[in-house]
């Protein structure tokens, strides 16, 4: 179970009532794990249907970990976290993207749903490192990886889930396989669909991607 609107960053209160609601639901389907992004969605009870950065602040963190202890109180389960993609960051920040998320997974006891193609484009638009961000995320707390595609504007890139994995991202696949083993992966594709075949076609080349490093570490 995958939600992109428990806006855990977020200063409004938990939405209670989304809550009992979410967990209700997981326990009648009782999935593999439920995730939700490191974010905020909304302001005075309006979503926006976007998933919004924090400011990486030793305050934001004891929010969002206060946060993250209540919601998986509420689910009687550790949550994922995923990281997003980001076009604008903080001037109040006192940590790196990465050390912030592993932070909050630390603390709060969560799991982590690492977007490869979030820290592309991320690593891209903010100009750091996106091995040092592999290197900084506790490879215990990884769970699942996502895969998508993105837009190249003028000066950012965006993520649109809306195009084939680009190389890049294929590399930083393969760097991530490396560094955490094998990891549940899925590649997201939410427009442009082309035909099957060719979705199969990315699946094909994330397994086989994968497969020789994966026997290599064994």
């Amino acid at each position: 179970m995958h939600g992109v609107s428990l806006s855990i960053g977020g200063t409004d209160p938990l939405d209670e009532d989304y809550l009992t609601r979410l967990a209700g639901l997981a326990k009648r389907v009782e999935p593999a794990w439920v995730s939700d992004h490191l974010c905020w969605t909304g302001v005075q009870g309006v979503n926006l249907h976007d998933l919004m950065p924090l400011p990486y602040t030793e305050e934001a963190l004891e929010h969002v970990v206060a946060r993250v202890r209540r919601v998986q109180d509420t689910l009687r389960r550790r949550i994922l976290l995923e990281n997003v993609s980001s076009y604008v960051s903080f001037a109040q920040s006192q940590l790196s993207e990465w050390e912030f998320l592993a932070e909050v997974a630390e603390r709060a006891d969560c799991l982590i749903l690492l977007d490869i193609n979030n820290v592309h484009v991320s690593a891209t638009n903010h100009g750091f490192s996106s091995l040092d961000y592999l290197r900084g995320i506790p490879a215990a707390r990884v769970q699942q990886f996502h895969l998508a595609g993105y837009e190249q504007g003028d000066r950012l890139i965006i993520d649109t889930h809306d195009a084939p994995v680009s190389n890049p991202v294929w590399e930083l696949y393969a760097e991530a396989v490396r560094r955490f083993g094998r990891v549940s992966t899925m590649i997201e594709r939410d427009d442009h669909f082309p035909p099957l075949t060719e979705l199969l076609a990315e699946l094909d080349h994330a397994r086989t991607l994968a497969e020789p490093l994966l026997q290599d570490a064994a």
